[in-house]
């Protein structure tokens, strides 16, 4: 069954050129893209998306970083996924990450990962509906 997951590819990977290398990655393993978007954040954007980590000690490193230049909204589909595409990123800490993964290709740290995937279903959907509107929705 065919399910959707949100991404986004981070400043780090914009800013190091990786975004053409992640997207094709994506591709390579049998994701749909239903919406896209290029764009930069604000700081109290981040906050909001990020709120669930408010009470975290990286909770301001986080949201300054996402803040800090363009990145890339997008909304995958494909059956599995939210599981798959946690998979193909790799591990939070690119150093723990399987050969092969985003992190492991194109992370540079904890924080500079390259990519942030869903971790649930109804994670997905407040993300999904936090970036886009339903009608950006293909």
């Amino acid at each position: 069954m065919s399910q959707r997951t949100f991404s986004i590819i981070k400043p780090d990977a914009v800013r190091n050129n990786a975004t053409a290398a992640i997207l094709s990655e994506i591709d390579k393993a049998g994701f749909s893209i239903v919406a896209i978007k290029k764009e930069s954040i604000t700081k109290r954007e981040a906050e909001g998306f990020y709120a669930v980590h408010r009470d975290k000690p990286f909770f301001a490193a986080l949201t300054d970083f996402m803040s800090s230049g363009p990145l890339v909204l997008m909304v995958l589909e494909k059956d599995n996924a939210i599981a798959d595409l946690r998979k193909l990123m790799g591990a939070t800490n690119p150093a723990n990450a399987d050969p092969g993964t985003i992190r492991k290709k194109f992370a540079a740290s904890i924080q500079e990962n390259a990519i942030h995937g869903s971790d649930a279903e109804d994670t997905a959907a407040f993300e999904i509906g936090y970036w886009f509107a339903g009608y950006e929705l293909i």
